[in-house]
């Protein structure tokens, strides 16, 4: 029960912090100042008046209103551009692609792939995994979650791992290559972990497969594509391993956590009955032996504090999304990984007590501008 509770990660309820809460704008800090300095400017009676000795700065005050107008003008038809370039392109290519995520809902890495799948309107089929049977993948020999079948007119492929799931399919929306020739480029390989386990990597996981013009495209420059790496490697390295010890972090909040599994999750009655109580007491005590594994502090709660502060600090001031103008797939990466602890108190604290809460809040708000297809959860 504990091995199988390992990969379940709870999240997803309505939050408390939302309410009464305002979407962040997004806007760039110029054009909210240009806003700022229309409104506040004096009138055109004042500022025509011979000899005024306030002439230049109301002058400098309109126009610094109109180039705020203008910049966020532009800032909104670009972005509206990049959404309607993106959609036309996916939605010729979606339209090849029958795709079906095994996942376990509450896993961060599954997360992940439906952050990127939902955000790039590609439609799929859920099949929710028993974590303790597993019969729904016991046509795999490879045991994780997630995996994704993708059907590609006769040609089915089965993607595992979620960052290569992810790292393909970009590479498939980008490039139009087949799928069956793409993660060919991402092979597995087995590796001896720090605990002396055998597991399964795969080479290349971080990097999309394509030539110099699309990279160009996609990502303007070197710096960009380097980026973007460093941090989805660093969502799947660090940043996952604070959810654990956050979310089980007390008894009572061990509690909490596994309620909301056995809600979410694909348990029998006996099942849930056992993951509820005999799963949150292990992971209780499994928690603890991930804090001094990761060498995290005495308070878990501030290193995901400082994750999450390093990470928005990364972003900027100057951009929305650290892939400018919309996310790109470090923050699908970050956000996947944070939205399932949404509900408990970890989150709840998360929220209060650092910058991200815009930041997270924009992604979650271009997730859902996305031209959704239907998604149909399957329970086999």
């Amino acid at each position: 029960m504990a091995q199988a509770a390992r990969a379940l990660w709870p999240g997803g309820r309505v939050l408390a912090w939302r309410v009464g809460g305002r979407l962040a704008s997004g806007l760039p800090a110029q054009s909210r100042t240009g806003f700022a300095g229309a409104a506040g400017g004096p009138g055109p009676a004042a500022t025509a008046r011979k000899g005024n000795p306030r002439l230049l700065g109301a002058a400098a005050l309109a126009l610094g209103g109109a180039m705020g107008m203008y910049y966020t003008a532009r800032w909104h038809l670009h972005a509206q551009d990049l959404r309607a370039k993106r959609s036309a392109a996916q939605l010729t290519l979606s339209g090849r692609l029958q795709l079906t995520l095994y996942q376990y809902k509450t896993c961060p890495f599954c997360s992940k792939v439906r952050a990127f799948l939902d955000f790039h309107a590609l439609p799929y089929q859920v099949v929710e995994v028993n974590p303790v049977r597993r019969a729904e993948i016991k046509f795999s020999s490879y045991r994780k979650v997630p995996i994704l079948l993708a059907q590609e007119g006769d040609s089915l492929q089965q993607l595992n791992d979620s960052s290569v799931i992810i790292s393909a399919l970009k590479t498939y929306l980008v490039s139009g290559q087949p799928l069956e020739d793409i993660i060919t480029y991402y092979p597995p390989m087995k590796a001896m972990n720090d605990q002396g386990k055998e597991v399964t990597e795969f080479c290349n996981k971080y990097w999309l497969m394509l030539d110099e013009k699309e990279a160009q495209r996609m990502y303007g420059g070197k710096e960009a594509r380097t980026e973007e790496m460093k941090w989805r490697q660093w969502a799947d390295d660090w940043l996952v391993h604070l959810i654990s010890p956050n979310v089980y972090r007390t008894p009572a909040e061990a509690l909490a956590s596994f309620d909301y599994i056995v809600q979410e999750g694909k348990f029998g009655a006996v099942e849930g009955a056992m993951a509820k109580y005999l799963g949150a007491a292990a992971m209780y005590l499994i928690s603890k032996r991930l804090k001094s594994r990761h060498h995290l502090q005495d308070d878990v709660r501030e290193d995901l504090y400082e994750a999450a502060n390093k990470w928005v600090a990364a972003v900027g001031k100057d951009r929305p999304f650290m892939g400018g103008q919309e996310p790109n797939l470090a923050d699908l990466a970050v956000y996947g990984v944070l939205r399932v602890m949404e509900g408990l108190e970890a989150f709840n604290d998360l929220m209060q007590h650092t910058h991200i809460q815009p930041w997270y809040l924009r992604v979650e708000k271009a997730i859902a501008e996305a031209p959704h297809t239907p998604r149909i959860l399957c329970r086999v």
